[in-house]
C-alpha cells in the first residue's frame, strides 16, 4: 500500500457519523402538487382549443400558400375574385378587372371616387347616387375610343362638344336661355328645320350677313300684322321672273273722269302714296294714280 492509499484510508476511517440523522423529502406534495397539475390540465386544454380555433379560421378563411378566400396574392398585386365589400376606405393605386369579365362598383347609397393631391386636398369628386351623377373638378372630359379626340369638355368658362353631329332627339327640342353662336344650322335628311319663340322674338344676327336658302323648294315668311324689310344704306332687291303683290287696294276714277262703266277692268297701274303705300289704279292712256289717289287718305 502507498502512502496515499495509506492516508485516504485512514481519513475516512476518522470522519464522524451521525447517529440519529433525520431525512427530509424532496418534491412538491400536498395541495400544491394537485394546483400544479390542475394548471398543466388546464393549459393543455387551452392549448388543444386554440389549435382547434386556429385549424377552423384557416378552414373558413381558406388559407392557401397564395392567399385567403377570393384574395390571391401574385406577383403584380393582389387579385381578389367575387363579391367583395370594403367597409372602410380603399386605397389603391390601379384596379382593373379580368379580360372577359367587366368591373363592377355597387353600394346601397352612392359610390363616390376622390382624387386628392400630395398634400391631402381634394382635387377631384366623381359621385354615382340614387338621383344624379355629379363631377366636382376643374376641368371634364370625354375623349373618344379609337383617336382620344376630346368629345366634350367643361370647365368654368365654357362647354365645348367636338363631335361630328350633336343630335337632339327630345320633343320639345333644344332650349336655349341665351344666345347660341353656330357657323352652319342643319336639319336631318327629308325632315324639315324649325326654329320657334313660342311667346317672343326670333331674332337672327350677323355682322356680314344673313342668308337664308332653299334650293330646292319654297321661302315663305309669315306674320300676323307687319312684315318690314329694311335696308339702312343700301337696297332691297328682288330678282325674279314673277312678282306678285296680291290683295292690294284698287283705287276708282271719280265719277267726271270715268267713261265706261260697264267694261271690265283688266290691267291696272301700280301706285305708291307718299308714305310707300302701294295701291292699284285702273290703267288708262295716260297715268290714272292722281285721279284714284283718295286711297292715300285713309292709309
Amino acid at each position: 500500500m502507498t502512502r496515499e492509499q495509506y492516508i485516504l484510508a485512514t481519513q475516512q476511517n476518522n470522519l464522524p457519523r451521525a447517529e440519529n440523522a433525520q431525512l427530509y423529502p424532496v418534491g412538491i406534495y400536498g395541495w400544491r402538487k394537485r394546483c400544479l397539475y390542475f394548471f398543466v390540465l388546464l393549459l393543455l386544454v387551452t392549448m388543444i382549443v386554440n389549435l382547434a380555433m386556429t385549424i377552423w379560421i384557416l378552414k373558413v378563411m381558406n388559407f392557401t400558400v397564395d392567399g385567403m378566400g377570393n384574395l390571391r396574392v401574385t406577383e403584380k398585386g393582389i387579385r381578389l375574385e367575387g363579391i367583395s365589400e370594403f367597409l372602410l376606405p380603399l386605397y389603391v393605386k390601379e384596379i382593373h378587372s379580368r379580360k372577359d369579365s367587366p368591373l363592377v362598383l355597387q353600394s346601397d347609397r352612392n359610390v363616390t371616387v376622390n382624387a386628392r393631391n400630395h398634400m391631402g386636398q381634394l382635387t377631384g369628386q366623381l359621385t354615382v347616387g340614387a338621383d344624379a351623377v355629379e363631377a366636382q373638378c376643374k376641368r371634364f372630359e370625354v375623349r373618344g375610343s379609337e383617336d382620344g379626340r376630346v368629345l366634350f369638355s367643361a370647365d368654368e368658362d365654357e362647354i365645348t362638344i367636338g363631335a361630328e353631329k350633336l343630335k337632339v332627339t327630345g320633343t320639345e327640342g333644344a332650349v336655349f336661355g341665351h344666345s347660341v353662336e353656330t357657323p352652319h344650322i342643319r336639319a336631318e335628311p327629308s325632315q324639315d328645320l324649325r326654329l320657334e319663340s313660342p311667346t317672343r322674338s326670333l331674332i337672327m344676327e350677323a355682322p356680314r350677313g344673313v342668308q337664308v336658302s332653299a334650293v330646292a323648294g319654297d321661302f315663305k315668311a309669315t306674320c300676323r300684322k307687319e312684315l318690314h324689310l329694311q335696308s339702312t344704306e343700301g337696297e332691297i332687291f328682288l330678282n325674279a321672273d314673277t312678282i306678285r303683290l296680291g290683295n292690294l287696294p284698287t283705287g276708282s276714277f271719280s265719277t267726271s273722269s270715268s267713261s265706261s262703266s260697264n267694261s271690265r277692268q283688266t290691267v291696272y297701274e301700280l301706285c305708291v302714296c307718299p308714305n310707300g303705300k302701294l295701291y292699284l289704279s285702273p290703267a288708262g292712256v295716260g297715268s290714272t294714280c292722281q285721279s284714284s289717289s283718295n286711297i292715300c287718305l285713309w292709309s
